[in-house]
């Protein structure tokens, strides 16, 4: 069965054999279009995951600005470890600090819509843009003040 054939049937069967090309030097034998593919795919993952840790974030910090009442320890818990979660992934992946501005813009009208319907809140109570800078939203002292 080809490398093509395989990556349609069985992906495994056909990533250990690609890697096994590759190390081996044979580099005509690869099938160097659906590796170029996944490479790629991989790094939209990379993307796709730190959006999910900022949009869990970012919901977190919403809610705690306007639900003071309903602040607990299971949301102070979630928006530390994903301040966790997202540094180590940046540090992981450095390349993807030159796309935060784009990654909090979608993370935040994810989160601001996840606020709309976990608060119930009318979706105009969250500003309609991120209010806050990375760095606040990283930063392990800042917790926005109730509204």
């Amino acid at each position: 069965m080809t490398g093509s054939a395989l990556y349609e049937q069985d992906f495994y069967a056909w990533a250990r054999e690609q890697a096994a090309l590759l190390r081996a030097g044979k580099l005509a034998a690869a099938d160097i279009e659906h590796i170029a593919e996944e490479i790629e795919s991989m790094g939209k993952t990379e993307k796709r995951e730190l959006v999910s840790r900022l949009t869990v974030l970012l919901l977190h910090l919403l809610k705690w600005q306007h639900q003071p009442s309903r602040r607990g320890a299971s949301w102070e818990v979630t928006v530390v470890n994903q301040r966790l979660d997202v540094a180590d992934h940046l540090q992981d992946n450095p390349s993807l600090k030159a796309i935060l501005d784009e990654a909090i813009s979608g993370a935040y009208e994810r989160a601001r819509n996840s606020a709309k319907a976990e608060t119930g809140l009318p979706k105009e109570t969250f500003p309609a843009t991120c209010p806050w800078t990375f760095e606040q939203i990283m930063d392990a002292e800042f917790w926005p003040a109730g509204q």
